[in-house]
């Protein structure tokens, strides 16, 4: 009698422990079907690019006569990278920075002023620290982006080698046909890196108990890039000696 009282307790034991574990086990499988989904979107996005064609006609150098070729000019989708969510975390987070050091002033407004900004424009106000996150990201994804891809100048160098884009006519056409399609891809881009900063504050807020999670939008991007990049040397390294490559 007494060894089944005691399986008793033991089984009504473990039933709470499993009641009492389940919603932190799904909770957990929540978290890692996100994560995959995520890292399959910064691979997809991350690698993603607009492949214009660009034709060249035939040219005579010396007694040599090239034929005209057709070849792609590649304008990926996140050409800033990852420059554009460090730009925006440095630039929110020095003025909460600077004005922590004002929030014991004797002055009273100082002190106002210094509580405000450090309120506002840290994590504690998720409202608006993300939308300004957001914002700054889409800026400096712009921003960046026009001064890595100069539409003018690749215009001018297709010109001098005598490729052009089939339909649109050499020198100005062409500036503002590249310059059309690189603001719409950036668009794109931006969103999306914007998303993936503010991520982070929108799982905070949707799933309780991830208070403590470190792992945000920028080491995520960071971490995916340097695994892609590393995999395409190793199969540049790996057919330049004649060996069969690995990515499929």
């Amino acid at each position: 009698m007494q060894l089944r009282q005691d399986r008793s307790a033991a089984l009504l034991r473990l039933a709470g422990r499993e009641r009492h574990e389940r919603p932190h086990l799904e909770r957990g499988r929540r978290l890692e079907t996100g994560e995959i989904v995520v890292i399959a979107g910064v691979v997809f996005i991350n690698e993603g690019q607009r492949r214009i064609p660009v034709q060249y006609a035939s040219r005579v150098r010396g007694r040599r006569m090239y034929q005209g070729q057709t070849q792609y000019l590649p304008l990926k989708v996140t050409m800033a990278g990852v420059i554009p969510i460090i730009f925006a975390i440095s630039i929110l987070l020095f003025p909460a920075q600077i004005a922590q050091y004002f929030t014991a002033s004797t002055v009273d407004w100082v002190k106002n002023v210094a509580n405000f900004v450090v309120t506002n424009l840290s994590q504690s106000n998720p409202l608006v620290y993300g939308a300004l996150y957001f914002v700054l990201v889409v800026f400096f994804t712009y921003f960046y982006t026009a001064f890595q891809f100069r539409p003018d100048q690749t215009a001018d160098f297709l010109r001098k080698n005598g490729g052009f884009i089939p339909g649109i006519r050499p020198g100005k056409p062409t500036e503002e046909f590249l310059a059309r399609i690189t603001n719409r891809i950036t668009l794109g881009g931006a969103l999306f890196l914007a998303s993936l900063a503010v991520l982070p504050l929108l799982v905070t807020a949707a799933i309780p108990g991830t208070q403590g999670l470190q792992l945000g939008g920028t080491s995520v991007l960071i971490v995916v890039s340097v695994v892609v990049e590393t995999m395409k040397q190793l199969e540049a390294q790996m057919l330049m000696r004649h060996y069969e490559g690995f990515i499929r």
